[in-house]
């Protein structure tokens, strides 16, 4: 096989979980399906240099142009598992260069957006050494989940699925597939994320999601997710908010109420997430506007809210919430129809 060197770039989104993903059986294959916003001003950068190589497959990982070897672990495993799906990777040597336009590892699904972009461009090059005629962006999300488990939500926009359920006859646990025929109010939707802590979180979601696999309320947990799925379809599709806005704050309760009742419970509330919540409970029962939380797992909190309420919930924001934000700082973001080449 001739291999000329050359390189890829692509950009992918963060998502933020509307029915959370939380547990995971073998090979990341999910104890329960969830849906996504993807997210566009969260994402990830990848560029992957590549050429023959002539020690067997070798890689090298930069991080904001700095050299990480901290990283390689993930990395490690992540090339172990999708040698099946990429096997011209045996014959490589890569240079990975990769950039967050968020701070890491604080609950903003870095993770999702990195492996997603790295997955994307992974792929690319095995559809260009081997002429691949699958699906690109079907095994693009097949082999990101085998990097993190939300990065496969990451491959589509503006909303995805990941996981088997009943209420869609398409999906499955092994990837992602895009959402459609929903409610326009959707269709320009925003997300402010709050940054409550910008350093990493100290118990990772990986640490989570094994802790879920004997925790006591896994079972009610399966089931209380895929009933939501089913309430969730329906809201996107009705544009019914408040509908929407009780699944999406249950759902994020749930994830860390799952967290604090582990055989092994922690904490990655912070008291100003607290307070956060309390506003923002506060601030819908007077102006019945459609403003709601979500969490990831980490201590920041993403604002959910239609475009046409835009003005007033952001005069809310800078004059309630952002006191309870580390340096005063937030992100403003929209959701996005997902990631895209960036070869120039």
């Amino acid at each position: 096989m001739n291999i000329k060197s050359g390189f890829t770039n692509w950009i992918s989104p963060s998502n933020i979980a509307l029915v959370k993903y939380w547990g995971k059986k073998e090979n990341q294959i999910p104890i329960n399906p969830s849906i996504s916003l993807t997210l566009n001003n969260c994402h990830s950068k990848t560029k992957v240099s590549y050429s023959k190589s002539k020690k067997g497959f070798n890689y090298e990982f930069f991080f904001h142009s700095e050299k990480k070897q901290s990283f390689n672990k993930k990395l490690d495993t992540y090339f172990k598992r999708i040698i099946d799906h990429c096997p011209s990777i045996n014959q490589l040597s890569l240079k990975i260069e990769s950039e967050n336009t968020f701070p890491h590892s604080s609950g903003i699904a870095s993770s999702a957006s990195a492996f997603s972009s790295l997955s994307l461009c992974i792929y690319e090059i095995e559809k260009i050494i081997n002429k691949n005629k699958n699906d690109f962006f079907n095994k693009s999300s097949l082999i990101s989940r085998l990097g993190s488990g939300s990065a496969c939500r990451s491959i589509y926009g503006p909303i995805a699925l990941w996981g088997k359920t009943k209420y869609f006859d398409n999906s499955s646990d092994d990837y992602a597939i895009p959402l459609k025929n929903y409610h326009e109010v959707f269709f320009d939707y925003l997300d402010t994320i709050l940054i409550v802590d910008h350093e990493p979180k100290q118990v990772s979601s990986s640490h989570g999601h094994e802790l879920m696999n004997s925790h006591i309320f896994k079972k009610d947990r399966v089931y209380q997710a895929n009933e939501n799925i089913g309430i969730l379809k329906k809201s996107l599709k009705t544009g019914d908010l408040k509908s929407f806005i009780k699944v999406v704050e249950q759902e994020a309760l749930m994830l860390h109420a799952l967290m604090m009742t582990s055989k092994t419970p922690y904490i990655l509330f912070k008291p100003n997430t607290l307070e956060i919540i309390n506003e923002i409970w506060n601030y819908r029962k007077k102006t019945n506007l459609n403003l709601c939380f979500t969490l990831d797992a980490g201590a920041n909190v993403h604002l959910l809210y239609p475009k046409n309420e835009e003005i007033e919930i952001k005069k809310f924001i800078d004059k309630n919430l952002l006191r309870f934000c580390s340096n005063r700082r937030y992100i403003h973001d929209s959701i996005s129809e997902g990631p895209k080449s960036n070869d120039g």
